[in-house]
């Protein structure tokens, strides 16, 4: 329903249940519960500000989180997609790890790293490793050629460059966002850059 939310920072407030923001647009103040990241990340009072929302049904409610990275929405959208992790519980763990981090662990199958993260014990962190991957790799069958037109590409590992690829197809990047962003970090990383590396650099590219 809600993409993102651009507006004015009005207030913020934080407690033991949580940290949230107020963002007034269009004469409507839009209350955000947010990563405690994000929290220490905002712009001053009154400045311009724009949030990616996702809007929570519950039994008893209606509520919005809100991210100030794209890609922090995309995975919290993941996450909670996975059996176990409610909201609560995805913004704890992406308040635990960076995306590319957390993305990382993923792809290479390590749940203890995992187990850092408040409330998180092993099982669940097995679970959310088995699941998480089949959704950020849900997209093999999506080819994005970009290595092949790069000159100065020759030697990145393609396996690593499919991982990054089929990581940002996931958040909801398209074939042609993904192309450009990741044609022009192969062209500056080194060889044995990581599928991490790339996708770490591609974000950076996306998110300007």
């Amino acid at each position: 329903m809600y993409d993102y939310v651009k507006g004015q920072f009005a207030y913020k407030t934080s407690s033991a249940k949580g940290s949230f923001i107020t963002v007034e647009a269009g004469g409507v103040g839009y209350q955000f519960e947010v990563m405690d990241r994000d929290y220490a990340n905002l712009p001053e009072l009154c400045s311009d500000v724009k949030i990616f929302a996702v809007l929570l049904h519950r039994e008893d409610k209606m509520s919005l989180c809100g991210f100030l990275k794209r890609e922090d929405r995309d995975i919290f959208n993941i996450l909670t997609s996975v059996s176990g992790v409610g909201s609560k519980m995805a913004l704890t763990l992406l308040n635990s790890f960076e995306v590319t981090d957390l993305v990382g662990f993923v792809l290479d199958g390590n749940f203890k790293e995992l187990t850092r993260a408040k409330g998180v014990g092993p099982k669940l962190a097995q679970k959310i490793i088995l699941e998480l991957k089949d959704k950020l790799t849900s997209y093999q069958g999506v080819k994005v050629d970009v290595v092949s037109s790069c000159s100065s590409c020759v030697g990145v590992k393609s396996q690593n460059v499919e991982d990054a690829q089929m990581v940002l197809l996931s958040l909801g990047y398209n074939k042609e966002e993904v192309s450009g962003a990741i044609s022009k970090v192969l062209a500056q990383v080194s060889k044995d850059a990581s599928a991490e590396d790339i996708l770490k650099e591609s974000l950076k590219v996306l998110s300007i």
